[in-house]
């Protein structure tokens, strides 16, 4: 048996040191874990991740073993790389801790107090936990596909394990004991107890010779500043829900995580964890209550995280060339937004609408005061209209975002809820689904039928981007930088015409406000339009795909990578365009004022919308600047979300959009007889009409002698 354990270790040393990979010059060699172990020798690298295709390439059989019988083979290229670092020391270490000066200083009192001929006692040898400062982990073969949690079952205790989840709780990061040091009271000799799992029981009697020898019963001492310490994190990972059996609930799992592996992941990210898959070690009252069962958990060797719907292959980000070729197509714009559900039949501003939101403007951050940059959308409409559907594309599509339902969920849920922690015993929070969110978007359907009380919650959220929390003795704020993509029915079910914008909605106002575009969709009778929907929704029945089209959409992967590579710009307002912005704004505050129709209330916060709203087509731009057409987009997407709530059959037959345009028209004459033109058709455009539409009123009233249009296409003069 010792043949073997020696014929291995000598395996694994010429591995380590033989290694080698093809260098960048022709014919040349880098020995991979050669360059490593310098680095660990001279403690500039702490961990060292062996590849087990590298040891698969090396020795085949090897990597097999490695694989079913991690924890043995850990604690043997552990002892390879202790063999092998003095050798690749080529100068005395610099930065020593305060363990290297205590076991220096150990060493000096010993070869002072004994003779050179006497042999320290095997049971006070420093044990080689004590005297590493590195940390060796094993990284899968890449043919190895994650599984999910229920697929690891009891046949796979000790082996190395890939598994894919949700991380649901990470614990703070606490040092853990794993070498104990103990000094006798009576002899003075020193004691170490390596410690391997979560719990030990110390060590109270003296084991040396000394007090064996004289029977004086020494008692031990725990020293602090010998034993050594590693961070310590405990991770819960819960399983993905395209993992989940029909009719099941998602399973969870605990994870360990030591040294360099913690602080890799936070609640809400989807991970790839590699570990060894182990039970927990109980004793005492423990393991006499819990019977023959016993608990696991994976003690982590490698953690990854992926992006939710990317393919773990491709790269999350385009390059900047490749992401300006595309955004200088034409009718780029519209192809992103045909490109947002094509499965859906119309909504073609409502997907522009949620095209910017998966974008998001840009965070101001002033002294003292945060302007959120997130966007915040609220689909009403009747049943049937695909909000649902709409909802469930934004979930599956956006890089990070939780999915939830105004019944299933309270205020509670949302936010934050106080938990004790299974470990230390304390109090501690557990993120909600606004938290798990944060820096990604939550969807909430069902958002009429929230209670009050839980709806409240979310109010905060939307404005300050954060939650406080005063529970249990924790006054703590969280961060929630998040947008809301919420979904409701109209008070009555559907939308009653009889009834006002106000008895239909029912939200408080301080709500309403709270959303940059309030959108209602509402299920009209049409012949055409019928015909057109009806065609649309047999042709996917029958394909599984949408129906041919003028734009072809862009492949799903390649959407998430623009948006992903769009974000990272931070478009700025020029100056130039502060005044017209100031404009169109004291524009719609005075509309706002004189129409009694108005059903929504105008306030600062739709100023803050469409400066958002402009950022955001801006990145869609892959632009740095903002320019006069993206507020223009920015302020016609407010005229259309306001437009859907006040849009009647009564309003439709008394006005066209000719006639529209032309009160439009008439009000910038403001007693004088000349209006620019372009002036005019930028005022037209911003408030939801097409150049075609403006083209139109200009020839039609010019045909009645209304006003006179100029050679040059400048200026339009009123005839009197």
């Amino acid at each position: 048996m010792v043949d073997v354990y020696a014929d291995v270790l000598e395996k694994s040393k010429r591995f380590l040191s033989e290694f080698f990979v093809p260098g960048p010059r022709k014919g040349s060699k880098v020995h991979k874990y050669g360059t490593q172990l310098v680095a660990l020798a001279h403690r500039d690298q702490v961990a060292l991740t062996v590849s087990l295709d590298d040891v698969a390439e090396f020795d085949e059989d090897l990597s097999r073993e490695i694989l079913g019988n991690t924890v043995r083979y850990q604690k043997l290229f552990s002892e390879a790389v202790s063999d092998l670092l003095p050798d690749y020391k080529q100068h005395d270490v610099q930065n020593k801790d305060s363990l290297d000066v205590y076991i220096q200083h150990r060493l000096l009192l010993e070869a002072q107090n004994r003779g050179s001929d006497e042999v320290r006692d095997p049971k006070n040898q420093y044990p080689p936990e004590l005297l590493r400062r590195f940390e060796l982990n094993f990284a899968p073969p890449s043919a190895q596909k994650p599984l999910s949690i229920r697929q690891i079952t009891a046949d796979r205790i000790g082996t190395l394990v890939t598994i894919r989840g949700t991380v649901t709780r990470a614990t703070e990061v606490k040092p853990a004991m794993t070498v104990a040091t103990y000094t006798c009271d009576q002899c003075g000799s020193e004691t170490y107890q390596p410690i391997t799992g979560i719990q030990f029981t110390p060590i109270d009697m003296c084991p040396s010779k000394e007090c064996q020898t004289n029977k004086s019963g020494g008692r031990l001492y725990l020293q602090t500043r010998g034993s050594k310490f590693v961070r310590f994190q405990d991770v819960k990972i819960q399983e993905d829900s395209d993992q989940v059996p029909v009719g099941d609930t998602p399973r969870s799992m605990t994870l360990l995580c030591r040294g360099e592996n913690t602080r890799l992941c936070q609640p809400g990210d989807h991970v790839n964890v590699t570990g060894v898959f182990l039970p927990v070690q109980r004793s005492g009252l423990k393991a006499m209550m819990g019977g023959l069962m016993s608990d696991t958990f994976l003690q982590v060797h490698k953690i990854d995280r992926i992006k939710k719907g990317f393919e773990e292959t491709s790269l999350e980000t385009l390059a900047e060339d490749e992401a300006r070729t595309l955004a200088q197509e034409p009718r780029f714009y519209d192809k992103l937004a045909a490109s947002l559900a094509p499965e859906i039949y119309g909504h073609d501003d409502v997907k522009k609408a949620l095209l910017l939101l998966l974008v998001g403007g840009v965070d101001r951050q002033t002294q003292g005061m945060k302007i959120r940059g997130n966007l915040n959308i609220c689909l009403m409409g009747d049943p049937g209209v695909a909000k649902s559907q709409l909802l469930s594309y934004i979930d599956r599509i956006a890089p990070r975002c939780q999915y939830t339902t105004g019944r299933g969920s309270t205020g509670v849920g949302l936010t934050a809820a106080v938990m004790k922690d299974p470990i230390t015993g304390e109090m501690i929070l557990e993120g909600g689904a606004l938290v798990l969110a944060d820096q990604g978007i939550c969807c909430i359907d069902e958002f009429d039928k929230m209670n009050e009380s839980d709806r409240t919650a979310i109010h905060e959220v939307m404005e300050q981007q954060t939650i406080s929390i005063a529970k249990a003795g924790i006054l703590t704020t969280l961060n929630a930088r998040v947008s809301i993509l919420a979904a409701a029915n109209p008070a009555y079910g559907r939308y009653n015409t009889k009834k006002s914008v106000e008895q239909n909605i029912q939200l408080p106002a301080a709500l309403l406000s709270r959303f940059d575009l309030l959108w209602l969709i509402r299920d009209k009778p049409d012949a055409n339009a019928d015909l057109r929907l009806a065609q649309h929704i047999t042709y996917v029945h029958q394909h599984n795909t949408h129906p041919p089209r003028e734009v072809e959409p862009l492949d799903p992967d390649l959407m998430k990578r623009y948006i992903t590579t769009c974000k990272q710009k931070d478009p700025i307002i020029p100056e130039s365009l502060t005044e017209y912005i100031v404009y169109t704004y004291v524009e719609l505050r005075k509309e706002a004022r004189e129409d009694p129709r108005n059903a929504t209330f105008t306030s600062a916060r739709n100023l803050l919308a469409v400066l958002r709203l402009s950022t955001a087509l801006a990145r869609l731009r892959y632009a740095d600047v903002v320019e006069r057409e993206d507020i223009d987009e920015a302020n016609r997407l407010m005229e259309m979300s306001k437009y859907s709530l006040v849009d009647d059959e009564q309003t439709q037959r008394r006005s066209r959009p000719v006639d529209v345009i032309y009160s439009i028209i008439r009000e910038l004459q403001k007693g004088g007889t000349v209006v620019k033109y372009d002036e005019a058709r930028q005022r037209c455009i911003a408030k939801g009409f097409n150049h075609d539409q403006y083209d139109e009123c200009i020839d039609e009233y010019e045909r009645l002698n209304i006003w006179h249009l100029n050679a040059a296409r400048t200026r339009i003069t009123f005839i009197q």
